[in-house]
């Protein structure tokens, strides 16, 4: 597809948003100039260069890789407007302020490129009245957009057209932001908040006037509202306190002023006990204080019948906990709506009713159809489902009888009825696609170019994924093909864990992908990748003295791997989440990677108190021989060592490439719904230009015994400064041992093979260690690691 070349991006202020959003966009590889005042003392970027400053310290990290930093220029609106002609992409960022944007506005609109595209990012201010100080030549050319903090990680991006802009435009944008930065794109209209704040500020008004009506508590009202019913666990109240209290409060009032004839008016008002907690500069997360704030280790809430903070003592009703861990989620509305002696669940009943009648009244007006709804919220806010979605899966007419009742009775936060279409349709999403009021039909998805490189995009309650036809599968693995002769393996395990039939099903593969298909993808139908190897097995074959099973397990792993590296057509893996242990291992064998950004990979078997041994050892000393500039192997293999032994984990992909634990041929794709279609174009590029594996190495050079004294002096440092256990020392020393080639003189050569064997027998002394088994069934047990 054609794309618009975005070779600079202008972001217009550098507070926490505008310098987050240059972060995103360096982190895709695209220059950005960073405006804002010129300074009143010191050096005239001042402003700007403590925003760069700061951007190293946010957490989570705006930044996927520090070095992406240097493509970020500071610029000030005194000395460096002329430069803001280069700019292909403009996007202000300023205060929400109305005066102070028309401000900005007056002084860039001299210096905008002819064929660059002029934005503004706003949680809700009009587009129109901001386009209406612009002049005619900007008109079409100007829009809204809504980035959703942190801009890094959260995937939603509304873009709002005026009425003057051009219909170019907003497709050049919404194809720049879909694939260059990852983004998912609502097109909204110019309603007070757009979509995702409109309904997401709506559910959050609700649940504080339903929670106060009831007598809940801020912490129970977070537990009963966080991932018990499928909502993030920062829940309502510490969502708040993440996003400010000042923030919050700013967008109710925008509500509040801009929807006078909205039937929920009246609750479009700010609770005593904010207005006090603002009032006192309690406004959240960047306050230290607000609905929560934490003393020592401990976190406390807010009473706001005292005035002052207490420990928190969230209770949920058995009878609700019981619905919602146990009930089929089809029956849960249902159920709570009927428990009428327990507040808990009439709270969750109320909450629930009235964001879908807000919602099905509201969609004519705010959004094309119920899909922008309830993908702004999925992506905005981070629920499973969005609301039109839930309320399908809760039945959608018993839902909306029991909603009507409950109107029509006075128990509402509006009297006004369901819009008749609720009764005209079976749900809000169907085979056709999904509702829009405004043309009273179900509509498609778009059919913009740049979807079709989403082979498999986020789904709605109503659509099925068709993963192709099966090659082959068991318990644990599957072999599949769409019919374009590349073959795809995918894990059917919880979190698609390494198992002895996932290994079996790889080799398989390999072997069928060399006879019949032009290469092999592995990739995931969903989040992590995955998370390693299935340690129980080995853990309990050791304590029943199995030593020997174990040990075959683990040439059966470095079979599995060495099959990937020499497969005679190319092995390509497509990763995205997190690709722990063994999943770092496949990656460093295969023909190459084609990574998401968001990937999170690491060699963590130390914190298991295990060395990976799958051939993740073997590949850091060869490519160490093979990529070290001149004789000195060392620095190159002290870098790998200290992310190894401390199990580090890379936090992006493209700091795993400047780790060295993606190939640097390794391709980081922004939106990971596109990996699987750039995976696939891999694969046929190196099948077409004759695709040739590697020869198994015979002569790696490896740094032998003064190597591994050097390390063992670091490891000896760091446990007599306590900063390491004594096991932690004997599992980093083997680690030493394997990537140095072994007790052997410096630049020995050696093969992989010998290199194999290094690694497995390291591991079984280790695993046959009872400190080790130790960290082992603790973290099988926790889901966390244990330092003993």
């Amino acid at each position: 597809m054609k794309l618009k070349k975005i070779k600079k991006v202008a972001i217009l202020g550098a507070g926490v948003m505008g310098a987050q959003i240059a972060a995103h966009f360096s982190n895709a590889g695209i220059p950005t100039l960073l405006f804002d005042l010129a300074a009143t003392k010191g050096p005239k970027n001042g402003i700007v260069n403590k925003a760069l400053a700061g951007l190293k310290k946010l957490k989570p990290a705006p930044l996927g890789d520090a070095s992406v930093l240097g493509l970020i220029e500071a610029a000030n609106y005194e000395e460096d407007l002329a430069k803001l002609k280069s700019a292909d992409l403009i996007i202000e960022a300023v205060a929400e302020r109305m005066d102070i944007k028309k401000s900005v506005y007056d002084m860039v609109e001299d210096y905008i490129a002819e064929d660059a595209i002029f934005t503004t990012n706003t949680s809700g201010l009009s587009i129109n009245e901001l386009a209406s100080v612009l002049p005619a030549s900007l008109q079409s050319k100007f829009c809204g957009v809504h980035f959703f903090n942190p801009p890094r990680y959260m995937h939603l991006v509304e873009i709002i057209p005026t009425n003057n802009t051009n219909p170019q435009v907003i497709s050049d944008l919404e194809a720049v932001l879909t694939m260059v930065v990852g983004k998912g794109v609502i097109i909204a209209k110019d309603t007070p908040n757009f979509i995702a704040n409109r309904i997401g500020v709506f559910s959050i008004v609700s649940t504080m006037h339903h929670g106060a009506a009831f007598g809940i508590p801020f912490e129970t009202i977070d537990a009963l509202t966080g991932v018990l019913i499928g909502r993030p666990k920062s829940a309502t109240f510490r969502t708040a306190d993440v996003v400010g209290l000042d923030t919050l409060a700013h967008t109710i009032t925008t509500m509040k002023n801009g929807l006078p004839d909205d039937a929920w008016q009246p609750h479009f008002e700010h609770p005593a006990w904010m207005t006090a907690l603002i009032e006192k500069g309690a406004l959240g997360q960047k306050t230290r204080a607000g609905v929560y704030m934490k003393k020592g280790k401990d976190i406390l809430v807010m009473d706001t019948e005292q005035g002052e903070y207490r420990p928190q003592n969230a209770e949920i009703d058995p009878q609700v906990l019981e619905i919602l861990k146990k009930g089929k989620p089809q029956e849960r509305l249902l159920k709570l709506q009927a428990l009428k002696d327990s507040p808990q669940a009439q709270f969750l009943w109320s909450i629930y009713r009235d964001l879908f009648h807000y919602c099905a009244t509201q969609l004519e007006d705010i959004a094309d159809s119920a899909r922008d709804i309830d993908f702004a919220i999925r992506w905005g806010f981070g629920y499973a489902q969005g609301p039109f979605e839930t309320w399908q899966a809760s039945g959608w007419n018993d839902i909306a009888a029991l909603i009507q009742q409950d109107i029509s009775n006075g128990l509402a936060m509006a009297n006004t009825d369901l819009p008749a279409w609720v009764n005209e349709v079976e749900g809000a999403h169907m085979a056709a696609g999904s509702y829009s009021a405004a043309e009273n039909t179900f509509i498609p998805r778009s059919n913009a170019e740049v979807y079709s490189r989403q082979l498999f995009p986020d789904r709605l309650i109503s659509e099925q994924a068709n993963y192709g036809e099966t090659i082959f599968e068991n318990d644990d693995f599957r072999m599949w093909h769409q019919g374009d002769g590349i073959a795809i393996a995918s894990f059917k395990t919880k979190k698609h864990i390494i198992s002895r039939d996932v290994l079996d099903g790889i080799r398989k593969a390999v072997s069928i992908a060399e006879q019949d298909y032009k290469g092999l993808i592995i990739w995931q139908t969903e989040e992590p990748f995955t998370l390693g190897a299935n340690l129980a097995p080995a853990a309990q074959a050791i304590a029943s003295g199995q030593v020997a099973q174990v040990d075959e397990l683990v040439d059966v792993f470095q079979q599995t791997s060495q099959s990937l590296r020499f497969s005679s057509v190319p092995t390509v893996i497509a990763v995205r989440g997190m690709a722990l242990g063994g999943g770092c291992e496949f990656s460093m064998q295969v023909s190459s990677v084609v990574a998401a950004f968001e990937t999170y990979i690491g060699l963590v078997e130390a914190g298991v108190g295990l060395l990976p041994a799958g051939g993740g050892l073997k590949e850091i000393a060869r490519r160490t021989a093979a990529e070290s500039f001149g004789k000195d192997l060392y620095p190159m293999l002290e870098h790998y060592f200290k992310k190894v032994a401390m199990a580090a984990v890379a936090g992006s992909g493209t700091e795993a490439k400047a780790w060295g634990f993606l190939k640097p041929c390794t391709d980081i794709v922004f939106n990971a719904h596109e990996l699987l279609h750039v995976a696939k174009a891999k694969v046929t590029y190196l099948a077409d230009k004759g695709y040739v594996s590697p020869a198994e190495e015979q002569n790696i050079r490896v740094a032998g015994k003064p190597a591994i004294a050097n390390m063992e002096m670091i490891l000896a440092n760091m446990l007599e400064g306590h900063m390491i256990s004594p096991h932690d020392y004997q599992i980093a020393k083997r680690i030493a041992i394997v990537i140095a080639g072994g007790y052997v003189d410096a630049d020995s050569m050696v093969s992989e093979q010998y290199l194999l064997d290094l690694e497995r027998k390291y591991f079984m002394e280790l695993i046959q260690m009872p400190k080790t088994l130790a960290r082992i069934e603790h973290t099988l047990t926790t889901g966390k690691p244990l330092r003993n």
